[in-house]
């Protein structure tokens, strides 16, 4: 089985879970995998319903008066006996039942049984899938395998991986040999990617035209569901998606809208670009007018950047040469873009809310992000002059913005420059935020008083 960080998750849930659980996700991430090896392992009885197998699930849900009424139209269509307070209803393809939310709340309310759900194209498809009462509904975002998860996948052990954490931490240098292994392991990854079929399918086989199938199959089914949404609601979908790679491959990177088609304004076109983050497919990196806390608030919606939701569905569009070349390291080849939209899984997979900062005055940060508490900008270099960064420079010396530190990400090994951190690359892998203890706050009201007489 492939190192998934959700196991974890979904395993504390059905140990002690009571609300429902909703695992969500673009198409081919490994949802529906995942889960039922959780479940199978857990020895805990369990039914699996498939919306999209079992059609007739939709009418059957959304037919039922109360709870008491969709349980006993449950245990009709369900293949073996339902063991109250013990078994777990695993609810499959959920997209194709826009009422689900709904639905699952009064059977949560009832507590007889308990629910998993899974389903692609959530944001796009269900309604008030954030809006569920605290308590009926949790939600867990999975994503294409990160970089920690297709390591340990590809078989670099966990305490290699340990002490480059920790090499991270203290800021210090990784030993020679082992940084050119992780530089292999990255390049590798640029490759694969993290879509679960094609890892699994380079592990079993090492074979890289086996995986490119598997990406050529996977994009296939991603136009699919383009074309049946372009024409529900007249979108450009597979325009924005085909462009993708050439407008990564620009120097700033930023999504011009021209690109699919002459005149178009953003406002023309936000629903088609909403679309795409929704369905888990591409990620959006947000404009800030200036790199100060909370970085919200300066958040510019109509200039982004856009990447593939897996560097590998990007790769898939490279030439086997290009792909080759990456591989050997050759100089010639531009891995900027790669380079970037790794990055920005990664953010993304620790929960990051991601923009970038551009300046006429002070030029352009790739990344800046919330760390701890601070503003972090990234700069993330794929060449040899990774030392030259005057925008960084430019704006660690505006005292307006009060920035500590940066880092900088590139094959180079760990390095600190004053306010200048340098990484190699594949350590973006640690950008989490630290989690907090509980934070309780008393108000201290003592003394306030109010004098009728005044």
């Amino acid at each position: 089985m492939l190192e998934r960080s959700a196991k974890k998750y979904i395993d504390s849930w059905i140990q002690s879970g009571r609300d429902a659980l909703l695992i969500t996700g673009a198409r081919q991430i490994g949802k529906t995998y995942l889960i039922k090896e959780c479940l199978r392992e857990s020895g805990v009885p369990y039914v699996e319903l498939n919306f999209i197998d079992q059609p007739e699930l939709a009418t059957l849900f959304g037919g039922a008066r109360d709870a008491k009424d969709l349980l006993m139209r449950l245990s009709l269509v369900t293949k073996q006996p339902l063991e109250k307070g013990r078994t777990i209803i695993f609810l499959d393809e959920v997209q194709e039942f826009k009422d689900i939310v709904t639905r699952v709340k009064f059977l949560v309310e009832d507590g007889s049984y308990r629910y998993i759900m899974s389903g692609s194209l959530l944001g796009v498809e269900l309604n008030d899938l954030r809006s569920a009462p605290v308590g009926y509904l949790r939600v867990c975002d999975m994503y294409p395998m990160d970089l920690h998860e297709f390591m340990v996948s590809v078989g670099v052990n966990q305490n290699v991986i340990d002490t480059l954490k920790e090499c991270f931490t203290q800021r210090l240098p990784v030993d020679s040999f082992v940084h050119e292994k992780m530089l292999d392991v990255f390049n590798l990854y640029l490759i694969v990617g993290g879509m679960p079929e094609a890892v699994n399918t380079y592990v079993e086989t090492n074979d890289l035209a086996k995986v490119a199938e598997v990406h050529e199959k996977i994009v296939k089914l991603y136009k699919s569901d383009f074309t049946k949404y372009e024409t529900r609601y007249k979108l450009k979908l597979q325009e924005i998606y085909d462009v993708m790679p050439g407008q990564l491959d620009q120097k700033n990177k930023r999504f011009q809208i021209n690109s699919i088609g002459k005149g178009l304004s953003y406002d023309r076109v936000a629903n088609d670009f909403l679309w795409l983050k929704d369905a888990g497919v591409a990620i959006p990196v947000y404009n800030i007018s200036e790199p100060k806390l909370p970085l919200v608030i300066s958040e510019n919606r109509n200039l982004f950047k856009l990447f593939f939701s897996d560097v590998g569905l990007l790769t898939s569009r490279y030439s086997d040469q290009v792909k080759m070349a990456i591989l050997n390291k050759e100089k010639s080849i531009n891995n900027g873009a790669l380079f970037e939209n790794v990055v920005s899984q990664e953010l993304l997979s620790k929960g990051h809310k991601e923009y970038y900062f551009n300046s006429k005055k002070q030029g352009e940060l790739d990344f800046v992000i919330e760390l701890n508490g601070k503003v972090v900008p990234l700069e993330i270099k794929s060449g040899k002059d990774y030392k030259r960064h005057s925008a960084l420079c430019n704006v660690l010396a505006d005292e307006n913005y009060g920035i500590e530190y940066a880092y900088v990400f590139s094959e180079g090994n760990v390095e600190v420059s004053g306010k200048k951190v340098y990484f190699p690359i594949y350590m973006t892998m640690f950008l989490e935020n630290e989690k907090m203890a509980d934070t309780v706050y008393k108000l201290d009201l003592s003394g306030l008083t109010f004098d009728k007489d005044m």
